[in-house]
């Protein structure tokens, strides 16, 4: 039997029908309002009947970036979409008469990795996100953990430094705020600022503004401050996963969002220092850490799953 996947972003809703192999048949684009929650709701449904004509669909999944809490109905607070207590699921479900399931959209794209991605055969998966900033998903025994309230395993909000950065959550000393393509970006824009010299390859591809492109080709081509902004969110990104593992103990770690794109430029020494500040090291077994494999399709893939198996 066919699902249909959803997944909202701030600018488009990307959506796919999905066999019960995790294969998409049929997907779609549509760019939305950001703004306006109520034409949120019209395109997902437009792009469900668009995907649904001439075929047997059992349920929808949506990946909604934000707060949904523990019904799977309702989106609490969206911090790039204008959600508040947004009844999501009823709308949807109203508009297109079939079952609809709302779920994190990262919780969606951990799902859809360990199900039919890099996880296959893992039933302990933590899924790290880099994007802007980190997002996750926890699968426990086979199972996608959501907390009591739905609001569980925001990765990227776990405090790792007392009195440090300010987040957008509200919290100062995020994890996101050190090992996230925004953190990248930082780090090389103040290194650059402090030690010009060092920065001449970034500084000359930049032309008068530094972004995540201009750091990771900057990089591959040796510039110092840009290899050293890697090697600081790398070795966040290691002592991170090693704090979860010393509470979660997941047979493998995923590694996926845009930034994992650069990954040859930090994968490796994330791992390395994983190990070198896991907890207990040398008297038990080491998590693999893996690249995502399903790339953008993920959250659809999951989102999919997850109606089926509602």
């Amino acid at each position: 039997m066919l699902t249909i996947g959803v997944d909202i972003g701030g600018t488009k809703v990307a959506a796919g029908v999905v066999d019960d192999q995790g294969k998409i048949v049929a997907h779609t684009l549509r760019p939305t309002a950001a703004d306006r929650p109520d034409v949120v709701a019209e395109t997902v449904a437009d792009v469900v009947r668009e995907l649904a004509a001439g075929r047997e669909i059992e349920a929808v999944g949506v990946g909604a970036a934000g707060f949904v809490d523990e019904t799977r109905s309702i989106v609490r607070f969206a911090p790039n979409l204008a959600w508040r207590e947004e009844p999501l699921q009823k709308k949807i479900s109203g508009l297109v008469g079939l079952p609809v399931v709302i779920e994190n959209d990262a919780n969606a794209m951990a799902w859809g990795e360990t199900r039919f991605g890099a996880g296959r055969g893992q039933s302990h998966v933590v899924c790290v996100t880099l994007g802007t900033g980190i997002g996750g998903g926890i699968v426990i025994d086979g199972a996608l953990y959501r907390g009591r309230w739905g609001m569980g395993a925001e990765l990227g909000h776990m405090q790792v430094v007392p009195g440090g950065r300010p987040c957008g959550c509200g919290n100062i000393g995020c994890w996101e705020q050190y090992a996230s393509g925004q953190a990248l970006v930082k780090e090389a824009r103040e290194l650059a600022e402090a030690e010009p010299k060092r920065a001449e390859i970034l500084l000359g591809l930049a032309g008068g503004k530094i972004e995540g492109e201009e750091v990771t080709e900057a990089a591959k081509l040796g510039d110092e401050v840009s290899l050293a902004a890697f090697a600081s969110f790398a070795d966040w990104l290691g002592q991170g996963m090693a704090d979860l593992a010393a509470v979660l103990d997941p047979g493998c770690f995923i590694v996926g969002g845009g930034v994992s794109r650069a990954a040859d430029l930090f994968i490796d020494r994330a791992r390395a220092a994983f190990a070198e500040r896991l907890t207990g090291r040398g008297h038990r077994p080491f998590a693999e850490i893996r690249l995502a494999e399903l790339g953008a399709s993920a959250g659809v893939v999951g989102a999919a799953d997850l109606a089926r198996r509602r």
